[in-house]
């Protein structure tokens, strides 16, 4: 489980994110949903203290962080039971897809060199790479390239993936083999919160959807209640500019 409570942060005077509560249960998939601006990136970031957080306190599964006084051992251990998939990849160019795969776990996870590479060829392998292993991010698409970094993500065999609008940086016609591969990971029970704008795939995998606006939770519910019958005015009015064929209806 993933319990985040009074969460906040601030760049210099400008408060992005107001003191946010959300519970994630284990195997839930959670989509986060918003305007640009809204706070959706920083929360993912502070989840996993790539960005540290004002205030609040952080629990992911029996690892409990008080906000105000994280020491690097609290750090450490949030980190290792979370995973980052990024709108850039941030894949090492010098590496191939296998060895950007092995490097958490023989650096990070102090793995033997055989075990992480017969993992990282099996979860390459699973998100339609097995061909690709000694391909170089430069010999790869835009698609490959984000697969390569879910498969490094689930190497890592976290409680909880944290995709950053993962599709963002993607040609349109790459989007859809990125999302199947994470509808696929959805479908095995790994828990992942994702920040998307893409509509459909948030109501087609998500068990949970969150509204963000103004560095604050505006509302939460099942994709149902959020797309069919969302109850603020501020979810509707985003829903009807950013999915023009939504209407509401009572």
């Amino acid at each position: 489980m993933i319990k985040l409570t009074g969460i906040t942060k601030s760049f210099g005077r400008n408060q992005v994110l107001k003191g946010i509560d959300l519970q994630v249960n284990k195997g839930e998939v959670v989509v986060i949903l918003g305007p640009s601006g809204s706070g959706k990136t920083t929360l993912l970031r502070c989840i996993n203290y790539l960005e540290k957080p004002g205030e609040g306190q952080i629990v992911i599964g029996d690892s409990i962080v008080d906000c105000n006084r994280a020491s690097k051992q609290d750090i450490l251990q949030l980190r290792r039971k979370s995973a980052m998939v990024f709108q850039q990849y941030n894949l090492f160019k010098h590496k191939t897809a296998l060895e950007n795969v092995m490097e958490g776990l023989v650096i990070v996870q102090k793995r033997p060199k055989d075990e992480s590479r017969e993992r990282s060829v099996r979860v390459l392998e699973k998100v339609g790479l097995g061909s690709k292993l000694d391909a170089y991010p430069s010999e790869l698409s835009g698609g490959q390239q984000q697969r390569v970094g879910i498969a490094r993500a689930l190497a890592l065999e976290p409680e909880v993936i944290l995709f950053d609008e993962p599709t963002s940086a993607l040609d349109p016609e790459l989007v859809g083999e990125v999302l199947e591969v994470i509808r696929k990971i959805a479908r095995e029970g790994i828990t992942m919160i994702v920040v998307t704008h893409e509509m459909s795939f948030a109501r087609d995998v998500s068990n949970h959807v969150v509204f963000m606006d103004g560095g604050v939770i505006v509302e939460e519910g099942t994709p149902q209640e959020i797309f069919g019958s969302p109850k603020e005015e501020r979810t509707k009015q985003f829903l009807k500019r950013i999915t023009p064929e939504w209407s509401y209806t009572i």
